[in-house]
């Protein structure tokens, strides 16, 4: 099965502090193996993330070019539709998150997809929408 990695985990792997790097070696790890087996899929809000903040050109330079190794999963409205949907009903129930954790969700659910991340947000918003969280080996 395909994974959609989100933003935390992308940005383990790029970190420059090596001691962070090794709080977690496990995501690291995983995500390597997903990229090994061609299992990784990307969304264009999530690569935005991954870019946005990056206060030397080169640094951002090097990263997009290492990101353009993943193109973009296409979306289409209903991504989009049920990304709006899945904030309403979550926010109904008293639950917030951002725009971006909304739209992964719904690839998720629209194409089949785990998600790869240790946002705890996430486990909350399993208990009221269909998502599937990738379990590390």
């Amino acid at each position: 099965m395909k994974v959609l990695v989100d933003t935390c985990i992308w940005s383990y792997a790029f970190r420059r502090n090596k001691q962070k790097n090794n709080d977690h070696s496990n995501a690291i790890k995983e995500l390597t193996e997903l990229i090994k087996e061609s299992r990784i899929e990307i969304i264009g809000s999530v690569r935005q993330e991954i870019l946005s903040g990056i206060k030397h050109e080169a640094q951002f330079t090097k990263l997009k070019n290492k990101l353009s190794a993943f193109p973009d999963l296409s979306l289409t409205q209903s991504d989009y539709e049920l990304a709006a949907e899945v904030f309403n009903k979550l926010r109904s129930k008293g639950i917030q998150g951002s725009n971006t954790d909304f739209l992964i969700c719904a690839v998720s659910i629209n194409h089949g997809l785990t998600i790869y991340t240790d946002d705890g947000d996430f486990e909350l918003f399993k208990q009221f929408i269909p998502v599937q969280l990738h379990v590390s080996r």
